[in-house]
């Protein structure tokens, strides 16, 4: 699951509030959400994730 604002032009344009929290950690990085999805499906079946949440640093959850 993605819970967070993700750093594209429509945030930026749409939520600039939410996007000036990018140097914050505030928004999350495409690249990094890729990087995550990367290592899924990677993964060793024996070491299996059945749940991820992805949500920027500053998220209070």
């Amino acid at each position: 699951m993605v819970d967070g604002a993700i750093d594209t032009e429509f945030i930026e344009s749409t939520f600039p509030e939410r996007y000036a929290l990018k140097d914050q950690d505030g928004i999350l990085n495409p690249k990094h959400i890729a990087d995550n999805y990367w290592h899924l499906h990677c993964q060793p079946r024996d070491a299996w994730t059945h749940e991820l949440d992805l949500r920027p640093y500053m998220e209070s959850w």
